[in-house]
């Protein structure tokens, strides 16, 4: 495992209320823990699911432009009507494969099941979206660059 990703990972520790930090990548694995004064004692941290912006892994909230764009400020009256495509996981969004490029779909390209839609970059990997039927973009719902959070709505797909 690269020494600059533990560094960055100690970090993380230090800045959060995590008392341990668990990594697997591949056969390599990291185990942080945070130790604790004498006679101190660790306190378990439970995670309830909310609808209530919480703080990224980085430590830092999320501004305040992106606390209005949940789920339920994009309701059906809001977004075109079709096929919903959303984010499986939280990164950054990139319309095209890199700055110089084309995006990968605009709104009115037609795309067919298994045409990639964007990249979410999460952890340093790119992670190619793709289409999950055939039919028309009629949304693109968020912009190149932006964070995005699992389950967001990223594009609208008309059959």
């Amino acid at each position: 495992m690269d020494l600059r990703k533990i560094k960055k990972l100690i970090e993380l520790l230090e800045e959060s209320q995590l008392a341990e930090i668990e990594i697997h990548e591949g056969e390599e694995s990291v185990r942080l823990m945070r130790q604790h004064p004498p006679g101190a004692q660790p306190q378990a941290i439970h995670v309830a699911p909310t609808s209530v912006p919480v703080a990224n892994p980085l430590g830092s909230a999320l501004p305040p432009s992106r606390l209005a764009d949940t789920d339920e400020t994009q309701s059906a009256e809001t977004m075109p009507a079709g096929e919903v495509i959303r984010s499986p996981m939280v990164g950054t969004f990139y319309g095209s494969p890199n700055p110089d490029s084309p995006p990968f779909v605009t709104v009115g390209s037609q795309v067919k099941a298994g045409d990639t839609l964007c990249l979410v970059e999460a952890m340093k990997m790119f992670n190619q979206i793709e289409a999950e039927f055939s039919g028309e973009v009629v949304a693109v719902l968020v912009k190149d660059g932006q964070p995005v959070e699992f389950d967001e709505p990223l594009f609208v797909i008309a059959p």
